[in-house]
């Protein structure tokens, strides 16, 4: 029999649905059962592609008399972190601040007051490692309320002050400096892995926002050096393309085989402008291939995408993307042996016996159909499992990608795919007052969207506007600023809350600030309004902008990994911006040059005026396409050569 799960759309709720624990979807139905009963609340919080998370749902969800336990003595809540990342980030900086650690499963116990006493992530069925069962834990939680619940209750207040964590920021007053972004591009060189590429040892993240600041600086060779280790690594499907979402070694070749549409999206864009600033064509290929396979088997029928694969299939982890080396033999035959030793393969395997297709030198001919043939075969075997419901951020970070990727190299299906999604998310992703949603699956919208939805949609229609001179994506942008500003913002301390004004009211009301393994929606919102305030002259944008690095602008520097984004946005703010207007008929000779190669500081506006500022009062030169590079709307005179507004660019 079906637990009260069974009326909810998130992938990952379903998938608990017939556990006989006794879940409840996070609402009032099971708060006010909590506070009724003054029984504790044991919150699992997941996602549908966690392995450990499916782990402990076989071990522990699944069996009857730990779900008898959990159901007698607490109130069962079933928590999707990508539905819910205003709740998440709460108990997970909980489980940190706790345990040292975090992670999913995440499990925390919370008073009926929604207050944390106590967290934890993995727990085995049975004592293991120095870690107690899940149900040790159980009873022991269980008896500690029983027994102390005052006791536990006394701290509450200040628990729930402390849980607030970024949103306690005051602005600095201390002037922001250039010297400190070269500081911060010092320490990501400083912990290059010089060997292996990336940051720091295993697991290793994709760590595209800090690759993207790097570039912005000038500084080539860490983010090349990792973006060309990963592209040879197991990380990145050879044969499909994509990326999954880490390593669990340092070298990228064992990954955690789940594949996640942020990751993709995100380093689609790091691979586009690493070939803008090498011109290696290996670095275009996977821009190409990851935008493809997003396209592929992420898009919904739509126009949106996916959230994300799982891990596993057939119950075991990546046997979806692995090949013995007679599976290769049986699949491309003659070429097998030269595909083998090209891919890595080998008798013994590198993985469980079974091989992970690396890289190797160069481009073999043949390559393409070698791949093909292999995705044919891998395409009939059992495939992982699909979230498929469609989140607005994850989304604007898809929109983004496709949209820049199709300008830049003139992909037109890429450019009509961006189109598509950000139709579906204006659209299919509002409630009945026009108000953005967060979640969409099986034909409807659900759940206030967040700041990080707001920001990255922000930048996506920016991004969107720029690659096709469509002034409905100017406007949609406008549009979304002002709504965000409205709903988000902190007047007294500057930044932008998680949650708008009228969201509900949890334990604590907070601010995301940290761009790992995404961009932070703080980070996010500063780099859209400043990017907006360049387009049309508008200082509101600016001073909303600049409050958010006014929180960040000293400790970010100081820990790079962590903030990549926001070192985007500050480099943004104070690096010379130009802005650069291209009117006429015929504006792709002067649209190349700008595109031609990466340049981070310029915004582009082109096409009809129809409300776009930088365009007003802009004309062609003696009928002739005019390209005016303008610094804080102040212009150079017109220039109508290809060859000179390279050199004005320069």
């Amino acid at each position: 029999m079906a637990n009260r799960l069974a009326g909810e759309t998130s992938p990952y709720l379903l998938q608990h649905k017939d556990n006989p624990v006794d879940w409840h979807p996070w609402g009032e139905e099971a708060l006010a059962r909590a506070r009724d009963e003054d029984r504790p609340i044991l919150l699992s919080i997941g996602y549908s592609a966690c392995h450990w998370c499916h782990v402990m749902e076989r071990e522990s969800f699944e069996d009857d008399a730990t779900a008898e336990l959990m159901n007698a003595r607490f109130v069962p809540i079933k928590l999707d972190r990508e539905e819910r990342p205003d709740i998440d980030s709460i108990y997970m900086e909980a489980c940190q601040a706790m345990t040292g650690a975090g992670g999913w499963p995440l499990n925390v116990f919370l008073t009926p007051e929604q207050v944390p006493f106590y967290a934890g992530t993995y727990f085995p069925p049975e004592p293991r490692h120095g870690s107690p069962s899940w149900r040790q834990v159980l009873e022991a939680v269980a008896d500690a309320w029983d027994e102390r619940k005052d006791e536990i209750r006394a701290g509450g207040d200040r628990i729930a002050e402390r849980l607030r964590g970024g949103a306690l920021l005051q602005p600095s007053a201390e002037p922001m400096s250039p010297a400190a972004l070269d500081g911060a591009v010092a320490e990501l060189r400083r912990l290059h892995d010089r060997a292996n590429g990336g940051f720091g040892g295993a697991p290793k993240f994709p760590p595209a926002s800090a690759l993207e600041f790097l570039m912005r600086r000038g500084e080539t060779e860490v983010p090349l050096h990792t973006l060309r280790a990963m592209a040879a690594g197991g990380i990145h499907d050879q044969v499909g393309g994509g990326f999954a979402r880490y390593s669990v070694d340092a070298r990228w070749l064992v990954p955690h085989f789940e594949k996640m549409l942020y990751d993709n999206a995100l380093l689609a864009r790091a691979y586009l402008h690493g070939w803008q600033v090498s011109g290696d064509p290996l670095l275009r290929e996977v821009t190409e291939s990851t935008l493809d396979w997003m396209l592929r088997e992420m898009r919904g029928p739509e126009g949106g995408f996916y959230s994300a694969l799982d891990a596993d299939s057939e119950g075991v982890e990546g046997r979806f993307y692995v090949w013995t080396l007679n599976q290769l033999r049986d699949v491309l035959g003659d070429d097998a042996d030269e595909a083998a030793s090209w891919f890595g393969a080998t008798e013994r395997g590198n993985f469980e016996g079974a091989n992970i297709l690396t890289r190797g030198e160069g481009s073999p001919a043949a390559l393409p159909d070698w791949r093909g043939r292999l995705y044919a075969v891998r395409e009939q075997r059992v495939w992982p499992g699909l979230d498929d419901k469609r989140l607005t951020s994850w989304n604007a970070l898809a929109i983004a990608a496709l949209a820049e990727a199709g300008a830049v190299l003139e992909r037109e299906d890429h450019l009509d795919a961006a189109r598509a999604a950000a139709e579906f998310v204006l659209s299919g992703l509002r409630d009945g007052d026009g108000r953005l949603l967060r979640s969409w699956k099986d034909g409807r919208g659900r759940l206030n969207a967040y700041l990080e939805d707001h920001a990255f949609l922000l930048e996506a229609l920016i991004t969107l506007y720029e690659s096709t001179f469509e002034p409905r994506w100017f406007g949609a942008a406008r549009e979304l600023a002002d709504t965000m500003i409205e709903r988000f913002a902190d007047d007294e301390r500057g930044g932008f809350f998680e949650t708008s004004e009228d969201h509900e009211q949890l334990v604590a009301r907070r601010k995301d600030l940290e761009d790992h393994p995404i961009p932070s929606g703080n980070a996010s919102a500063a780099l859209g309004l400043l990017r907006l305030a360049a387009l049309t002259g508008e200082h509101d944008y600016e001073r909303r902008g600049i409050s958010v690095l006014r929180l960040l602008h000293e400790v970010a520097p100081r820990h790079p990994q962590a903030f990549g984004h926001l070192l985007q946005a500050l480099d943004f703010h104070l690096s010379p911006t130009r802005e650069v207007a291209l009117v006429g008929d015929d504006i792709r000779p002067l649209e190349r040059v700008v595109r031609g190669t990466f340049r981070p500081g310029i915004v582009v506006a082109g096409g009809r005026e129809d409300g776009v500022p930088l365009l007003r009062d802009r004309h062609p030169v003696d009928g002739r396409a005019a390209a005016y590079v303008c610094e804080h709307f102040a212009c150079k005179a017109p220039v109508t050569d290809p060859e000179e507004l390279e050199r004005l660019l320069s």
